[in-house]
């Protein structure tokens, strides 16, 4: 049965202009689009949605980072997607992450690394519902 992730395109890949080329590579990973949005986070909407990070030396930059600039929020779907997702990323430091992978493909760095995934299929569901309502995720 097909699952549903969570996934964000960063601020640094949506102004190089990098999210057609991340979206697609996501379809080519058979991920389907449920739904997606471009939206400018407010810093509230930042800090609520990393607030798992509040206590870590990164967390400031992170939200000044996610709030740059527009990014593209996004349910997607597929078989294992949550596990499927983490390995099309690859690695959170680019460095280390593998060939093929967006973030190898994409990243500038550790921090300006191009997209976000969910890391577990409950923060999944809690970071879908964050951004979608219930009748946009089940509509399609």
């Amino acid at each position: 049965m097909p699952q549903k992730t969570f996934s964000i395109i960063k601020p640094d890949a949506v102004a190089s202009g990098k999210a057609g080329k991340i979206l697609a590579l996501l379809e080519e990973n058979g991920f389907r689009i449920v739904a997606a949005r471009m939206v400018r986070l407010s810093q509230r909407q930042a800090e609520g949605f990393y607030a798992v990070h509040r206590e870590r030396p990164f967390f400031g930059s992170l939200v000044k980072f996610m709030t740059e600039g527009p990014v593209i929020v996004m349910a997607l779907e597929r078989e294992d997607a949550v596990k499927k997702l983490r390995e099309v990323m690859g690695a959170t430091n680019p460095a280390n992450a593998a060939e093929g992978t967006i973030r190898k493909l994409y990243a500038e760095s550790i921090e300006r690394n191009a997209i976000h995934g969910s890391d577990a299929p409950e923060t999944a569901e809690q970071e879908l519902k964050y951004f979608f309502n219930t009748q946009e995720l089940e509509q399609l």
